[in-house]
């Protein structure tokens, strides 16, 4: 009899069986990031019922990309150095704090939009302190072997709450007004801090010197070295610079005369997603990891393309699911790479130069798409980005050999990590005995 094929594309589920760490990482960040969502479409909506500008939508990321560069910087510096539970907890109060200022405002006779670009930057500053420790300490939870298998559960954590939490924030705030949004979003961060107090604490990852400019170059000089690395920022930098429509998707539902899909619009791409993370015990058996990203970033441009022309708005939709589940196959592999082949040491920093990349490029993407849009056209805006997108993929990866030839079984990152990994689980072994 054969062995039945289903388990070899479904979705590995160990890490949440043998770690309670992961589980609470997973639980708080599921329900975290579903009240973040709607925060996520309150404010551009919010920002469009007050000005209805094309510009001011689209310069709301602007205002972050600072504090991203800075304290995404330095946040993984401080990752590197002190308790990684601690940066985390305190992170996720501060964006609490964020998500009540917002609320607010909101109910204020006369909302502020500066209020707007103020907190943004605000909520900002903490999620870039928070977001490298969080990448960092995930390795640190599971198996050198399981790795996959929690880079694809932390995807679709994100996935079900951008489903989730989009498609019904769209129908809150604009039923009920953005400051429900708001609300819910505080209250997710309060139940989400409870599970994150639960955490193990590892200690402070070096006892020695200080998360200072030393330590950050120390950082950007190890990622200098390994293009493969390189190229897997570069390419996330690209695709959402030049294909990343979010910003406009209040203009989307107006086009398509259906205001009420605007959640819909949101949660397409996570559809998409969540698929691609269902499926993805396939991911355990590829090994050329540069070439999975290259293939599926491509096709993420593509496919926003297609989305750009679409001539209603379900195809619209069917076209944003798929760039969607693209965009999801590109992540795990670039997880997958830096969860395999960065020591532990330089987790940190090196989470703090990939998110420059995660976060930085669809805020600059946000404003591209909106300032194209303003002045060429709606269509014109998506679709030119995405084929662009695709086409600067493909010359990157002409350019970044060691990428597109990525082997992790040959890799010597790969093996010296898992060596230390190994070395370290013997370590604490011993000690507990």
């Amino acid at each position: 009899m054969t062995a039945p094929v289903a388990p070899r594309w479904r979705i590995d589920v160990s890490p949440l069986r043998t770690s309670g760490d992961f589980r609470r990482l997973f639980s708080a960040g599921v329900i975290s990031y579903l009240g973040s969502m709607f925060t996520f479409v309150a404010v551009p909506l919010q920002a469009q019922q007050l000005t209805g500008s094309f510009v001011v939508v689209g310069l709301l990321g602007l205002v972050e990309v600072v504090p991203i560069i800075v304290f995404g910087l330095w946040g993984g510096a401080v990752a590197d150095h002190y308790d990684r539970r601690f940066v985390i907890v305190a992170a996720e109060i501060g964006s609490a704090v964020c998500a009540a200022l917002l609320l607010v405002n909101a109910l204020r006779p006369e909302p502020e939009v500066w209020v707007l670009f103020a907190v943004g930057a605000l909520a900002a500053t903490s999620e870039s302190l928070q977001r490298p420790s969080l990448q960092a300490l995930v390795p640190q939870t599971v198996e050198h072997d399981a790795l996959a298998g929690a880079a694809a559960l932390m995807s679709l954590r994100s996935s079900a709450g951008f489903i989730f939490g989009t498609a019904i924030a769209g129908v809150v705030a604009s039923a009920f007004g953005v400051a429900v949004a708001y609300a819910v979003d505080v209250v997710s961060f309060v139940v989400s801090i409870a599970l994150l107090l639960g955490l193990r604490s590892r200690g402070r990852m070096s006892a020695e010197g200080t998360p200072g400019l030393s330590s950050i170059v120390e950082g950007l000089g190890y990622a200098w070295s390994r293009k493969d690395l390189l190229g897997t920022y570069a390419i996330d930098t690209l695709a959402m610079l030049l294909a990343f429509p979010y910003a406009v998707f209040p203009f989307v539902a107006e086009k398509y005369h259906a205001p009420w899909a605007l959640g819909l619009l949101y949660a397409a791409p996570a559809v998409g997603d969540a698929i691609a993370s269902v499926t993805s015990g396939w991911s355990t058996r590829v090994h050329h990891h540069g070439r999975a990203i290259v293939v599926a970033a491509s096709a993420y441009g593509l496919a926003i393309a297609c989305f750009g022309l679409s001539p209603t708005l379900w195809v619209a939709l069917v076209f944003l699911a798929v760039s969607g589940a693209f965009d999801m196959v590109s992540g795990i592999f670039r997880q997958l790479i830096w969860n395999q082949s960065i020591p532990d040491e330089l987790r940190g920093r090196l989470a703090g130069i990939e998110m420059l990349s995660y976060a930085i490029g669809p805020q600059l993407g946000n404003a591209r798409v909106s300032l194209v849009a303003q002045s060429r056209g709606l269509a014109t805006s998506i679709a030119s980005g995405g084929i662009l997108c695709a086409a600067g993929v493909i010359a990157l990866a002409a350019t970044l050999p060691s990428l597109w030839g990525y082997d992790m079984r040959t890799s010597p990152h790969v093996a010296e990590v898992r060596r230390a990994r190994t070395s370290n689980a013997a370590h604490e072994d011993d000690s507990n005995g």
